[in-house]
C-alpha cells in the first residue's frame, strides 16, 4: 500500500456538495483522511468565484498512473469538461495527484509530486493539516514550502 495525497478543489455549483460528492467516490478506492475546507482566492484567472479547497490522504494499492486515471473519471462524473474549460478557469470539481509515496514521475501526463506544489498555498495548507512532516521525495518538507510561501 502507498500513501498518496490528493489535492481537491471547486468554484462551481454548491462547492462543499462538490468536495463532499469526490470524497465519497475516493473513499471507494482505499482508506482515507481527509482535511478541513477552506475557501481560497482564485490563482491565474482571477476573474472567476473563489475556490473550497480541500486535501486527501488516500491509502491505496493503485499504481499512480490508474490513481490518476480514476481521479479524471471522478472529475467527469462530477460533471467536469476538461476540453472546454480555461485553462486554471471555473470548475466544479478538480482533483490533483499531489504526492504518491515517495515516488518522483514525470512522464507524458502525470508529473509527482505536482509540478506547482511549491507554489499553491490552496494546495500546501491542507496537505500541512493532514502530514505536517511529510517531506518530498527531493528532500523538501512541506512546512518549509508553506513557510517560504
Amino acid at each position: 500500500m502507498t500513501i498518496a495525497y490528493i489535492g481537491l478543489g471547486a468554484n462551481l455549483g454548491d462547492r462543499e456538495e462538490n468536495l463532499r460528492a469526490a470524497l465519497e467516490r475516493l473513499r471507494g478506492l482505499g482508506p482515507l483522511r481527509v482535511s478541513s475546507f477552506r475557501a481560497t482566492e482564485p490563482v491565474g484567472v482571477i476573474n472567476q468565484p473563489s475556490f473550497l479547497n480541500a486535501a486527501a490522504e488516500l491509502e491505496t494499492d493503485l499504481p499512480p498512473r490508474e490513481l490518476l486515471a480514476r481521479l479524471l473519471e471522478i472529475e467527469r462524473d462530477l460533471g467536469r469538461e476538461r476540453a472546454e474549460e480555461t485553462r486554471w478557469g471555473p470548475r466544479p470539481i478538480d482533483l490533483d495527484l499531489l504526492v504518491y509515496g515517495d515516488e518522483t514521475i514525470d512522464e507524458v501526463g502525470l508529473t509527482v509530486p505536482h509540478p506547482r506544489l511549491a507554489e499553491r498555498r490552496f494546495a500546501l495548507e491542507p496537505l500541512h493539516e493532514l502530514a505536517p512532516d511529510l517531506t518530498l521525495p527531493d528532500g523538501r518538507r512541506i512546512r518549509d514550502l508553506l513557510d517560504a510561501l
